[in-house]
């Protein structure tokens, strides 16, 4: 209902102050909508391009060491749990962005290898990148990997026989599919860190393993250090019990003598 006593010009802004911010309120909305739209247009599809070659990259571009790091960090200390098998730490040196590191579960340590068409190396490292000896690297080699996912490492007693995924062929050079991202990648620092996921891995000659990466940072401080824990079981068998439990077979009820 309207009000009796308000006429028409008390509805109109009472001074000139109340237009002029009305103003420059208008103008600021305009630019901040012109300035969000620039930025839309402009940065936007750049970052979303450099994050799309990051992702859809074969390894991820790190800064350049090279530099060799201290040989002592190529130990493997053996941790003993219970009914299953040792498990074995180690690290593998992938400084250089040239040369690739080869590491053979048989022997436990990584090895030299003049022509990577053998079977004398499982794993290849070269900084960020891993290769296995199968498929696309190797067409005589047999390894391959299944990703268990984020589970407790010694609650893998046994890992399949089955559905290995090898290495496959990219425009460039070979990659394992399933340790393209073994890591995750900080933006802001530009560093590595392992996921806890645990991998079933079938070596070049047909035998099993399980392994977990556990970092990428040299104790020397540089990076490139592939730390990784694994447990090799080298009777063929899919099992990493010390002592596998065998089924005892049902016996049937026969009726004592006399009794029938």
């Amino acid at each position: 209902m309207n009000n009796p006593f308000e006429d028409e010009n008390s509805r109109l802004p009472d001074t000139a102050g109340e237009k002029k911010k009305a103003l420059w309120k208008n103008m600021f909305l305009i630019n901040l909508c012109v300035t969000l739209l620039l930025i839309g247009l402009f940065w936007l599809p750049q970052k979303l391009e450099k994050v799309n070659e990051f992702l859809d990259s074969p390894s991820v571009n790190l800064p350049k060491q090279g530099k060799v790091a201290d040989a002592s960090l190529q130990q493997a200390p053996v941790v003993k749990a219970g009914n299953l098998l040792d498990t074995r730490h180690v690290v593998v040196n992938a400084s250089s962005e040239n040369d690739w590191a080869y590491f053979s579960f048989a022997k436990g340590e990584p090895v030299k290898v003049h022509d990577r068409s053998s079977l004398e190396w499982d794993l290849a490292f070269r900084r960020g990148k891993v290769l296995s000896n199968g498929g696309a690297s190797n067409k005589i080699g047999q390894a391959g990997l299944i990703d268990l996912g984020s589970v407790d490492y010694d609650s893998v007693t046994e890992v399949p026989t089955e559905n290995y995924v090898t290495d496959r062929a990219t425009r460039t050079e070979p990659e394992s599919p399933v340790l393209l991202k073994w890591y995750t990648y900080n933006y802001l620092t530009h560093k590595l860190s392992a996921k806890k996921n645990v991998y079933a891995f079938r070596t070049a000659d047909g035998k099993y393993a399980k392994i977990q990466f556990l970092g990428f940072n040299c104790d020397n401080g540089e990076t490139g250090c592939i730390k990784l824990r694994y447990t090799y079981q080298d009777n063929g068998s899919a099992s990493f019990l010390l002592d596998p439990v065998e089924k005892t077979p049902a016996v049937a009820a026969y009726p004592e003598p006399g009794k029938i």
